[in-house]
């Protein structure tokens, strides 16, 4: 079987950048979103398999899992990349359907995912499973209540699994990226080093990660522009 790499919340940006980080390190990729239509350059590009899933339905996830390790094996590294956002506004003005979207988008596709790497990993005594936050996993800011909560029950998560998975040789890790990533909106200059992360760098952090050996494993990790302020 092949060694290969999840990454689930592909797109552009982080996502892609990882992508070729692993693929540049011998991994085979399988890149998921709803929408894999935007992922035709990428996987043209690496050779990639491209999978539909709604990583928010317990069905989807688990089909992803398992067509996966029947065609593969067993994952080497499994990263959650979804970003849900909803809209901000006041706290007395915010939709409850907006919060429910933010929970089930970032924490209970969080846990499935999860739960579903951490299954075909198991038996194997070996893997990653990353996850990726934001600077609202540790502050919630201010109008921007449902991501809060969503990021903070994101880290709250890998925490847990870190725990209960680290002596059965999985490494899990939660990646706290503080600031702006350059290129993933209209304004963010990839060149202004002094503002905005690189998405390649960040990529090569996350592959860092992955190869520590498991006498010195690393949990949570944040990134940040040098000149940001924390």
């Amino acid at each position: 079987m092949s060694r290969y790499a999840i990454i689930v919340g592909a797109g552009s940006g982080l996502s892609a950048a990882l992508a070729r980080a692993c693929a540049a390190d011998g991994l085979k990729l399988v890149l998921v979103a709803r929408d894999i239509a935007k992922l035709a350059p990428l996987v043209a590009e690496m050779g990639a398999r491209a999978m539909a899933c709604d990583a928010s339905e317990a069905a989807a996830v688990a089909r992803l899992f398992s067509v996966t390790e029947r065609d593969f094996g067993v994952p080497e590294l499994v990263v959650f990349n979804v970003g849900y956002r909803s809209p901000r506004a006041p706290i007395a003005e915010i939709d409850p359907i907006d919060a429910e979207a933010a929970l089930r988008n970032n924490a209970l596709a969080g846990f499935l995912v999860g739960q579903g790497a951490a299954r075909v990993m198991e038996g194997a005594g070996k893997g990653s499973i990353f996850f990726t936050g934001a600077s609202a996993s540790l502050k919630g800011y201010a109008q921007s209540a449902p991501f809060a909560m969503g990021k903070f029950a994101l880290r709250g998560l890998a925490q847990s699994m870190a725990r209960e998975l680290g002596p059965k040789g999985i490494h899990v890790a939660h990646f706290v990226i503080d600031g702006g990533i350059a290129g993933t909106r209209s304004g963010r200059d990839p060149t202004d080093e002094d503002k905005w992360l690189s998405p390649q760098s960040i990529a090569e952090t996350y592959l860092g990660i992955h190869k520590q050996p498991r006498n010195a494993w690393s949990h949570e990790i944040d990134l940040r522009p040098w000149a940001e302020t924390f």
